[in-house]
């Protein structure tokens, strides 16, 4: 079904790209609103409105938590088997309209199609995973008894209730779903505030989940500012999760603290890259790319830092800066571009600061260093730098942006400890052809995720294990048994028979105290638990 209207001419930023009113009402229908108020979610490819988007109040989230609540406790009474079927029915929705969910992505948030792909691949793997491991993560659990074959001991894993989930606008898609989709599995509703910029590809998603056979009120859908309605949102909720900025994180956690419910949270990111001297040049240079300016570097786990041995710093860089200069610039809907568009202004002006910053105070660019009004309003050229110093504030400070600063380094030892400097510890980097040294360098830098021999594709694709963040990059994580267990309580049922933990058959306490010892030292001798 062609749902989205044809864009403008290929390569003209002044196209008017817009949406057909019945679908964008189609999507924004699903927001709780009764304020009145809509605002206007800009397509980044010219920077002109796309669609209005219905705005919330704080008495439309009590409403969707009310809905979400009710909605919940049908939900959680419905079998594991049932879920699963239902997050089966949805990973195949989402391959099928694949196309329509990438066009949507591309006009959001102006990035490259083959970058928009990442999305619906991810929510694909994720929604498969969750279905087919949900008996392993959810299933009661037999444990050991204090006494073998008197103690029965189980572990449930009880639904926390309803979820919120504060999702961001640099992967609209993924960021909205993967997260709630074991909440779901594990048998929550979910109230979800997905950013401003990027409402519709949201939306698109949970009405993506109706179509696959979820009830419509267990994910709700809520717009505003997040100063206006994360407080509430935290208040009503009994779990939270977050991806975006450290700051606003740090208030999250202090809020979830006060209402005494617990949260994740993947942050920041100044993440770096390690080429060792046996690195396989060409390969690292190919990743390094992907690894930089992926989504115009607008991804958590982007590199922006890169440490390169002597030994193989010159053709590094040389090979590095030649694969940068060839990439495919445009923006649009088509296949074939190599990188797209910065989603704002506000964007564009904090990597032009820090380039323009580092290049003041002496830095040098390899290649690129400058905004591309020709191919969008909100395009920069993929950076590479060379010479940056403490002094400069991209050495240290998130861009968030298509740059990337080179450091040769001669001793291992002070690599690793330059990869660990700062406070953030989100996703590394290594290339070597040595993979047991690799891997033990991994094991000394401070990331929640470490990829060798890849950018980040490795860890984030991997969705049996775990991923987020160290230090001030985070808490929690999402994806593999973590990622479903946080949004469980740990129930465990005893039931004991025969004895007692107590004297018996006229015992003392004294004599109940010497048997008791006496049975902890034999358990020990026999190796028990």
């Amino acid at each position: 079904m062609n749902t989205i209207a044809p864009p403008g001419p290929e390569h003209d930023v002044t196209a008017a790209y817009a949406l057909e009113p019945a679908y964008v009402r189609t999507l924004t229908d699903r927001v709780v609103s009764s304020t009145g108020e809509s605002v206007p979610t800009t397509c980044p490819f010219n920077g002109q409105p796309l669609a209005m988007i219905p705005q919330s109040g704080e008495a439309d989230v009590d409403e969707a938590y009310r809905r979400a609540r009710r909605a919940q406790e049908a939900w959680a009474a419905t079998s594991l088997d049932e879920r699963t079927a239902r997050m089966l029915a949805l990973h195949d929705l989402i391959l099928d309209r694949q196309d329509e969910i990438i066009d949507l992505i591309c006009w959001e948030s102006g990035k490259a199609r083959k970058h928009a792909f990442d999305e619906p691949l991810h929510v694909a793997l994720t929604a498969r995973y969750y279905a087919r491991s949900a008996h392993d993560h959810l299933d009661t659990e037999r444990k050991l008894g204090v006494v073998p074959g008197l103690t029965r001991v189980e572990v449930n894993r009880v639904p926390k209730g309803v979820v919120g989930i504060i999702s961001p606008w640099n992967y609209p898609f993924t960021m909205a779903l993967c997260d709630g989709l074991p909440a779901l599995m594990a048998g929550n509703s979910v109230v979800h505030k997905p950013d401003a910029q990027t409402m519709l590809s949201a939306l698109l998603g949970v009405h993506l989940l109706e179509e696959a056979g979820f009830p419509r009120d267990l994910w709700q859908v809520v717009a505003g500012p997040g100063r206006e309605l994360g407080g509430p949102m935290i208040e009503r909720s009994d779990y939270i999760c977050f991806t975006g900025s450290t700051a606003t994180g740090r208030i999250i956690a202090r809020q979830c603290a006060e209402q005494l419910i617990g949260c994740s949270l993947e942050l920041g990111g100044k993440n770096p890259i390690l080429v060792l001297r046996d690195a396989a040049v060409d390969r690292a240079a190919e990743g390094a790319v992907r690894a930089a300016f992926s989504n115009a570097g607008q991804l958590c786990v982007s590199m922006e830092r890169m440490f390169v041995a002597d030994q193989v710093y010159d053709r590094f860089v040389d090979r590095f800066v030649a694969r940068t200069k060839a990439m495919n610039l445009r923006t649009g809907l088509e296949w074939g571009s190599d990188m797209g568009s910065l989603i704002s202004q506000q964007q564009l002006d904090t990597v032009v600061a820090h380039v323009d910053d580092a290049v003041a105070k002496g830095a040098t660019v390899l290649t690129g260093g400058r905004a591309r009004p020709d191919i969008g309003p909100y395009y920069y050229e993929p950076t590479i730098l060379e010479g940056v110093t403490p002094e400069m504030t991209c050495f240290g400070d998130e861009t968030f942006g298509p740059v990337i600063a080179l450091y040769r380094f001669h001793d291992e030892s002070d690599a690793i400890a330059r990869a660990n400097a700062g406070e953030y510890g989100l996703n590394a980097s290594i290339y070597s052809q040595d993979g047991k040294r690799a891997r033990a360098i991994a094991r000394q830098i401070k990331c929640g995720t470490v990829n060798i021999n890849e950018a980040f594709g490795a860890t984030f694709a991997s969705v049996d294990s775990p991923m987020g963040g160290m230090r001030e990059s985070g808490m929690g994580r999402r994806q593999g048994a973590e990622g479903i267990h946080r949004y469980t309580e740990s129930q465990t049922v005893a039931t004991q028979r025969l004895v007692r933990f107590a004297p018996m058959l006229g015992m003392s306490d004294r004599t109940y105290a010497r048997v008791m010892t006496a049975n902890l030292r034999l358990m020990n001798r026999l190796g028990r638990r």
